[in-house]
């Protein structure tokens, strides 16, 4: 790196702590390793400040509302707004509920709200709020959690009663444990709750409190909420700064950033450097978006050639250089307790490929397969990367050798991870690379991938079995029962092939270790894979 590169990358960073030093009137506190001085012996240490860089940096305003529909505009929101339960590294834990239980006789959950509660205006939180928020997200609803199967909420004291309209097996994680509580006090007169970005709209429970959020810089700073009924929040603030991957080993070992993602490339020497290195469960993947409702690919037996005519171990080898377990065609990831070990996996095998093709009336004209003199051509979109997105161009170049190996001609064309998104929900695309977590949480992700409504979902409901199969799922509340369910409806999938994972990456992230991080078990609330939980930062 030149001393000009690392002068402005050290400015980027020193002058806004300097500056937050400064107005918060601490400059003597914001010692050379960033930490404030304790007390005395016996009270613990906290951090100053604690950065941590993020490609992307803006994920949205940090509001329910107003976050980004990606799992790190979900992580931004959590550190200010609390669910009535939680997870830490393994399990579910109390937040705003100390306690609950299951009434499998009237269908409800009993939740025991805590009494010591207070937001982050100074006004005590009860049980009204809880019911108010329901109340508020069925004419609102929000879009990480499907509050639908909520007949009613009521309240006698501290004692939550939730009933459900049916049963629903994954109620406690992505109900209950991503639903973020509103103060009915500042939301009760919201009639546009999206366009609503004021620092009131960011009044929550949470250990941190809004400080400030800027768009353009894709910065945010949180302070440490002083009054947190959960315990004691190690740093005094926590910022988030817009870092490349590939910028961040060198934030790190200069003290700019405590921690950060990184590319592969760098793990090794950050370890040696003294650096945590924490690698990614599998509960993101990369996957081959299929128009299933466009010829020639709404035909199953195309599809299915498409499938052997893709070598995802070569992707993973020379796209993602070896850092990737190549993808399930079932979708859920071997390391998922709810995986089908049993599914088909449709190896590499062009050959048959070329069988299934020619047993759809294709051809060999030169190259390529043609049908009725019309050549089998497809576009391939993709994101060219940029703006902290994904890079999927070496995956795309790729996939275009090979299928055109099998006699298959494909045009590339990249564009905006944003627009590859529109088109694919608008149905404007043939194959498109796309990606999504939430893989490592409940098997509802199976549902959301393949019969939701959004721009990760295949949309497919053409087979009656598996959607009936993936409905049953979720009334199952024996465990058991439901896996036999949901290793059934990968089957069906697998089946169907109406999109099929690429493979699953190896994510690294680096810290310097003063803050315990970790990937949560299952993802964070509703599966977010993302190294970032609220409750490492509060002891």
């Amino acid at each position: 790196m030149s001393s000009r590169m690392s002068f402005q990358l050290k400015a980027l960073f020193l002058i806004p702590a300097l500056v937050t030093c400064l107005l918060l009137g601490t400059l003597t506190g914001c010692g050379i390793d960033g930490r404030e001085p304790a007390a005395g012996t016996s009270e613990p240490e906290r951090l100053a400040s604690y950065v941590i860089a993020d490609p992307n940096g803006d994920w949205g305003f940090p509001s329910p509302f107003s976050h980004y529909q990606r799992g790190p505009g979900y992580i931004r929101m959590s550190l200010i707004f609390e669910t009535l339960i939680w997870k830490d590294a393994a399990d579910f834990v109390p937040a705003l509920a100390g306690s609950w239980d299951y009434d499998a006789s009237a269908n409800a959950y009993r939740f025991e709200l805590r009494d010591d509660v207070t937001w982050h205006d100074g006004r005590p939180f009860t049980a009204d709020d809880v019911v108010f928020t329901f109340q508020y997200l069925k004419a609102h609803p929000y879009p990480f959690a499907d509050t639908d199967v909520v007949e009613s909420v009521t309240a006698d004291g501290n004692v939550l009663t939730i009933t459900l309209s049916r049963p629903y097996a994954p109620f406690l994680e992505t109900v209950a444990g991503t639903v973020p509580i509103l103060p009915r006090h500042v939301w009760h007169d919201v009639a546009d709750p999206e366009g609503f970005r004021t620092p009131e709209a960011a009044v929550g429970t949470g250990p941190f409190k809004y400080g400030d959020y800027n768009k353009e810089q894709g910065t945010y700073l949180y302070p440490a909420n002083p009054d947190y009924y959960g315990g004691e929040v190690l740093v005094r603030e926590l910022r988030f700064v817009k870092v490349t991957e590939e910028m961040t080993a060198a934030a790190l070992r200069n003290g700019q950033v405590q921690a950060g993602s990184i590319t592969p490339e760098m793990a090794a020497g950050l370890e040696e450097s003294g650096f945590t290195v924490i690698t990614s469960p599998y509960y993101w993947n990369a996957k081959l978006m299929i128009n299933h409702q466009r010829e020639p690919l709404a035909q199953k037996e195309v599809r299915r050639a498409l499938a052997y005519a893709v070598d995802r171990r070569e992707i993973v080898e020379l796209a993602q250089r070896g850092h990737a377990l190549a993808g399930s065609s079932g979708l859920i990831p071997p390391d998922s307790e709810w995986f089908a070990p049993q599914a088909h996996q449709y190896p590499y095998d062009p050959a048959r490929a070329a069988a299934l093709l020619e047993g759809s009336g294709y051809r060999k004209e030169g190259a390529f397969y043609a049908r009725d003199g019309k050549t089998l051509e497809l576009e391939l979109i993709y994101s060219g990367g940029g703006a902290g997105s994904t890079n999927f161009t070496r995956d795309a170049e790729l996939l275009k050798q090979q299928l055109e190996r099998t006699g298959i001609k494909v045009n590339l064309r990249s564009m905006e991870a944003k627009t590859v998104d529109d088109r694919v929900l608008n149905w404007n695309f043939d194959l498109a690379v796309s990606g999504h977590g939430g893989l490592g949480g409940d098997p509802l992700q199976l549902n959301r991938a393949i019969i939701g409504a959004g721009f990760n979902s295949a949309r497919y409901e053409a087979d009656e079995e598996l959607s009936a199969v993936l409905n049953q799922q979720l009334l199952t509340m024996d465990k058991q029962e439901r896996l036999a369910l949901v290793q059934e409806a990968q089957a069906l999938y697998v089946a169907e092939v109406p999109a099929l994972t690429l493979y699953y990456p190896n994510r690294y992230f680096a810290h310097d270790g003063r803050i315990d991080l970790y990937y949560t078990r299952g993802g964070v609330a509703l599966g977010v894979p993302v190294a970032i939980n609220r409750m490492a930062f509060v002891r």
